[in-house]
């Protein structure tokens, strides 16, 4: 593949931007009248044949043109593709929805993921950043009534959650005060896996004959706090998938419905290609992908960092025809305004 003369590159590169753009299969007779090579129709012809011979495209029928085969789109992100710069518009655009959505996490993952699906057409995933483990930061337990008593966690990323903990006989106000100080002497500053045997032993002793109110306290604590460690996944653009004809079979449009809209499955998709360093992206391509859901499909993901411990994963799903100079270049945008932003905010 290194060896390819000008010629065969140049009809590699005209096949591939033509198939991307078209989804039609293209003849040497269309190469030689549309792109101006300066060559023959013959001499495309054997061109043509030679890289069919290499792999890099394919004819799915006798009578027609070539397509670029899985590898040729790897040799053609690997070894051709040139950056293309987003428009000032597009720039602007990202840089301003960053900004203005900077301290509502969550609002800004939403939104990114509508912007990337926006402009470039194909369905998007955004995980929210994650923290590398919740921590507790405060515990308090209110009276309710005789049998049930409120519990209020703040963990250490400002989360607020209270949970009603019902009791066959719940202490006072004085006893739950108590009680509260001795959880936050204990657990403040400590995640659920700190919270060890040694530990229990020790607020048993201290809970004494409200012994019976420790057990489940902890077991709520340890749902909120695994509920606050679940990333959160948003999608956009799902329906985009329909506007291309490899998906014209309700059947494969409708496996790749139900991945966008199945939480575990759409981590996988983030996950599958494994670990990335910060604003670098990866592109999958087919057979590459480890998800028999994305094998004919291609992934473009990159991961993001927020406060220099905050992960979180951007990924774009289309078939193997995506254009990926153009995709490639808002996702690039993107990590690059993430990373001024919080940068400049000091986050």
């Amino acid at each position: 593949m290194l060896g390819l003369n000008e010629r065969k590159f140049k009809i590699l590169e005209a096949i591939i931007n033509d198939y991307i753009q078209t989804a039609e299969p293209i003849g040497s007779r269309t190469i030689a009248k549309k792109y101006g090579l300066g060559i023959s129709s013959a001499t495309i012809r054997n061109e043509m044949s030679d890289l069919e011979d290499l792999g890099l495209i394919t004819q799915p029928h006798t009578s027609s043109g070539r397509i670029p085969s899985a590898s040729g789109y790897r040799f053609y992100v690997d070894s051709m593709m040139s950056s293309r710069p987003l428009t000032q518009e597009e720039a602007m655009f990202l840089q301003r929805m960053i900004i203005d959505n900077i301290y509502q996490i969550e609002y800004m993952m939403q939104e990114t993921a509508k912007a990337l699906a926006g402009l470039t057409r194909y369905p998007a995933i955004v995980s929210e950043p994650k923290l590398i483990k919740t921590k507790i930061k405060h515990v308090q337990l209110v009276p309710l009534d005789e049998k049930s008593l409120l519990l209020v966690l703040v963990t250490d990323n400002k989360t607020v959650k209270n949970q009603v903990v019902n009791l066959n006989a719940a202490p006072g106000y004085d006893t739950l005060t108590r009680l509260s100080q001795a959880l936050n002497y204990s657990l403040a500053g400590k995640t659920v896996k700190e919270i060890n045997r040694s530990l229990i032993d020790s607020l048993l002793n201290i809970f004494g004959q409200q012994a019976h109110v420790l057990m489940p306290v902890l077991g709520i604590i340890a749902d909120m706090i695994q509920a606050e460690d679940d990333v959160r996944v948003f999608t956009s653009g799902v329906k985009n998938i329909l506007t291309f004809p490899e998906f014209a079979d309700i059947r494969k449009a409708e496996a790749i419905f139900h991945a966008l809209e199945d939480r575990e499955m759409l981590i996988a998709i983030l996950e599958q290609s494994g670990n990335l360093s910060p604003d670098s992206i990866q592109i999958t391509i087919g057979e590459e992908n480890s998800l028999a859901l994305l094998k004919n499909c291609s992934l473009i993901r990159a991961n993001y960092t927020i406060d220099n411990q905050s992960t979180g994963s951007i990924a774009l799903i289309g078939p193997m025809r995506m254009d990926y100079a153009q995709a490639v270049s808002v996702l690039s945008g993107i990590l690059l305004n993430i990373k001024h932003v919080t940068h400049a905010l000091g986050l």
